[in-house]
């Protein structure tokens, strides 16, 4: 084979179109890693509109962790303490349905639990969706982006009656004004930066606000840096809303035909005059001023978050409060544009439009509503009455279940919850109580597999075919190139025959993962995310589609398909709410016993838990070690310098860092990356340190602050340094 394939870069939302060729090619030598193994030629696809050709280090260096340390077998263990034994995958699917029928009847379906991930394909997230929710009855399958995006999602709901970004890449290069808040895209984001940064040169009228802590390279980029302190994001908007009003700049008619709630608004704004709100977030009032000039005097703007607003407390609330600028401005449903939430997984959407959270459907349902489980339960052949009406558990709920001994089976997949989750000691501990937890995982080790007994070789990127959909609602094919290692399986078909063996073999009659998606895609007729005109067929031949995309072909492939251009929103009388809040500030408030705050984020080379960057080595050396930055004010005070150590303690763990001291962080701030866990370094791990307290709405935890308190290392007393983990896998190595 010589021909390219086109597939996605499996890393962040942005989903950027990936070329890959065969190591072997006629007239170049083979390329071949340090061990001599073949690798894939990676580059990116100049055809994918999204990302135009681009690709950051990560997508480029993708294929040179296919052959690392892959699981290529199922393993099984009794207890946590004996090694893993080699078994077919008869013996796997056969212990997965006893082990979930005796469960069944003697606890219950809820006491059967999944947790997933944002790195499934639609057709993985689909099946388990009608596996668990649908046959078993039982709503509890959560996903990573619980901790990622769920803020977004309830944001969009609750103001425009569906979930659903509105706006289009397209519109980077529009807007006359780019509002960034809670997001270091240069870094998590770089080729939707790239795109917005090339454009931001070219046009010296545009203007880019950037809100954070920390001066990052987005900071750098910024016309204007607000750093406030973390925690007042809503004063921040409030008083930039206050302005506003006072100055006039401000859409009476829209507010008036498109829009309700908005004098409940108008009376918390209010209160957030200039100095008020300026002293609460640490900023000058000039700076508020400039800020809230430039959104009013530009014809069209565009906002920007992504964890840094989503992972908090108020996470639904400052979602809203975001979005009521835009409403209040008529900045939304025209080019340029629009509350724009940038995902972090490359599948994350797809997840939402599967109904790939507790308390979703697939194609955009809630479980709560009648209507919408009794639609399912007639499309799926189920009896009326056979998806529970309950929310099922969310990712914390289920480490609580398994505290109280509520869950008798835990089945994760392509996340690692041993090192991401918060309050990560308890969660430890939770996961060691488990009376059987099924781990299903293109690696190993990792950090959750300590937790399992049961391991299941997984199919990954480039193995197995399948759809996903980025932060643009771009709908994308990801074709296979490559053979699967040993006995790994697609997710989708491992789910699909535990419910054939589960006594569900006309729900599971699936052979190929395109007939899932032409399932799932006939699910959605109707909805506010609309496929039914999207098929594998349809998106090999002619290229990626945004939704909506009916089967009448309503939107053609390469167009923009831009949400609210009617200005009708998804609510029952069509007008978009306007949310009140007022701010409550962090769940955790710094304190004289822990007086700083802690904030954590990505790094640019680096992804999540580090399962795959942390096995290729240009990745690895890029940010080969954790850190700690901090404020020079900061570190003068404790008497620490550049590359000293500290240990870092809150009220939950603690972690060591080697100090970075830099201005580029806000006074009473400090930061540390999030992607070690156990394996890549010694009491690294950063969610040691965060606490489990979430957005009401939305369930997220407030994962992006905690109050810490520093306690300098004296020389001679450093930590050990990082470990790969072939060194720091005894504990789980396989018996052969």
């Amino acid at each position: 084979m010589t021909d390219s394939t086109k597939t996605l870069c499996p890393y962040c939302g942005v989903g950027c179109g990936l070329e890959v060729l065969p190591p072997a090619q006629p007239g170049k030598p083979i390329n071949r890693d340090s061990a001599g193994t073949p690798i894939w030629q990676v580059r990116g696809d100049r055809a994918h509109p999204s990302s135009q050709g681009m690709v950051c280090v990560k997508g480029a260096t993708i294929a040179e962790s296919l052959n690392k340390d892959r699981l290529l077998y199922p393993m099984l263990r009794d207890t946590l303490t004996q090694p893993f034994r080699r078994i077919t995958w008869e013996e796997a699917f056969d212990c997965i349905v006893q082990r979930m029928q005796t469960v069944r009847y003697t606890q219950g379906p809820e006491a059967i639990c999944m947790y997933g991930s944002g790195q499934f394909q639609t057709e993985d997230y689909y099946t388990a969706q009608k596996l668990l929710k649908g046959c078993l009855g039982t709503n509890n399958f959560d996903a990573n982006s619980r901790l990622c995006m769920s803020s977004a999602v309830s944001g969009y709901i609750q103001s425009f009656g569906a979930d659903g970004p509105p706006c289009c890449y397209d519109d980077l290069e529009l807007a006359d004004c780019a509002f960034l808040i809670g997001t270091n895209t240069a870094e998590c984001h770089p080729i939707i930066f790239n795109r917005l940064r090339k454009y931001h040169k070219q046009n010296r009228h545009v203007k880019m606000i950037v809100v954070d802590p920390r001066e990052t390279a987005t900071a750098q980029a910024a016309d204007l840096h607000l750093a406030i302190r973390p925690g007042t994001d809503i004063d921040l908007m409030n008083g930039m809303a206050h302005l506003l009003m006072r100055w006039g700049h401000f859409d009476v008619s829209f507010i008036d035909e498109c829009t309700a709630n908005f004098p409940a608004f108008a009376q918390v704004m209010q209160d957030y005059t200039p100095e008020m709100t300026a002293q609460r977030c640490g900023i000058a009032v000039e700076d508020l001023e400039t800020a809230a000039r430039y959104w009013g005097e530009s014809e069209r703007v565009l906002s920007l978050w992504s964890m840094g607003v989503n992972q908090s407390s108020e996470g639904t609330a400052k979602v809203r409060t975001l979005i009521n600028l835009h409403l209040m401005t008529g900045q939304i449903g025209k080019p340029g544009a629009g509350p724009f939430s940038l995902t972090g997984q490359p599948n994350a959407m797809g997840g939402r439009e599967a109904g790939g959270l507790a308390h979703l459907l697939p194609g955009y349902r809630v479980v709560q509503n009648p209507q919408h489980r009794a639609e399912l339960e007639q499309f799926w052949g189920l009896k009326p009455g056979q998806i529970s009406p309950h929310p099922g558990r969310t990712a914390w709920e289920m480490i609580t279940g398994l505290e109280q001994g509520d869950v008798g089976v835990l089945w994760i997949a392509a996340t690692n919850p041993a090192v991401s989750m918060p309050d990560l000691e308890r969660t430890k501990a939770a996961l060691k109580r488990s009376p059987f937890t099924i781990y299903q995982d293109a690696y190993f080790p990792t950090e959750t597999a300590e937790y399992a007994h049961l391991l299941l070789p997984a199919a990954q990127w480039g193995e197995k075919t399948g759809v996903m959909t980025n932060s643009e609602r771009r709908v994308t094919l990801c074709q296979a190139f490559r053979d699967r290692p040993g006995e790994a399986k697609a997710d989708w078909e491992i789910f699909a025959e535990v419910g054939r063996r589960l006594g569900f073999a006309q729900q599971f009659a699936f052979t190929t993962s395109a007939e899932v998606y032409a399932e799932f895609a006939q699910v959605t007729r109707d909805r506010p995310c609309e496929m039914t005109g999207l098929s594998h067929e349809r998106l090999r031949v002619k290229g990626p589609a945004q939704w909506p995309c009916r089967d009448s072909g309503q939107v053609k492939p390469g167009e923009p398909a831009r949400l609210y251009q009617e200005l009708r929103f998804h609510t029952p009388d069509g007008r978009a709410r306007f949310g009140a809040y007022h701010s409550r500030g962090l769940a955790e408030r710094p304190d004289p016993e822990y007086p700083l705050v802690l904030t954590t984020g990505r790094l640019y080379g680096h992804w999540h838990t580090q399962t795959r960057t942390g096995r290729i080595e240009k990745t690895r050396q890029m940010h080969p070690n954790p850190f700690l930055e901090i404020h020079p004010r900061d570190a003068s005070e404790l008497g620490l310098q550049d590359k000293d150590w500290v240990e870092v303690r809150s009220r939950r763990g603690l972690a060591r860092f080697p100090v970075t001291v830099t201005k580029a962080i806000a006074p009473g701030t400090v930061f540390v990356p999030m992607h070690w866990g156990f394996l890549w370094a010694d009491q690294a791990e950063a969610n040691a340190l965060t606490h489990p307290e979430c957005c009401p709405d939305s369930k997220q935890p407030e994962l992006k602050a905690c109050a810490v308190q520093l306690v300098p290392i004296k020389a001679g007393m450093s930590p050990q340094e990082n470990l790969h983990p072939a060194a720091r896998s005894s504990i789980l190595a396989p018996s052969s």
